[in-house]
């Protein structure tokens, strides 16, 4: 299993925005945190099987 660390934003208008600084482009959000990260969870999921589909490397984080 992959595990990609996240950047959590709170928006001024409400809401929470995710993304993933090692998978470009990934992004997500919710209204609450839960739903957030539960969303970009989603995202992760979807981007990884795009990325395997057309036979490109999927990036891995060293977690120490």
């Amino acid at each position: 299993m992959l595990t990609y660390s996240v950047q959590l934003e709170a928006q001024e208008e409400g809401g929470y925005t995710v993304t993933v600084p090692s998978l470009p482009g990934c992004i997500s959000e919710g209204e609450t945190i839960q739903e957030a990260l539960t969303n970009i969870k989603d995202a992760i999921e979807g981007y990884v099987q795009v990325l395997i589909k057309h036979n490109r490397l999927v990036p891995v984080e060293n977690v120490y």
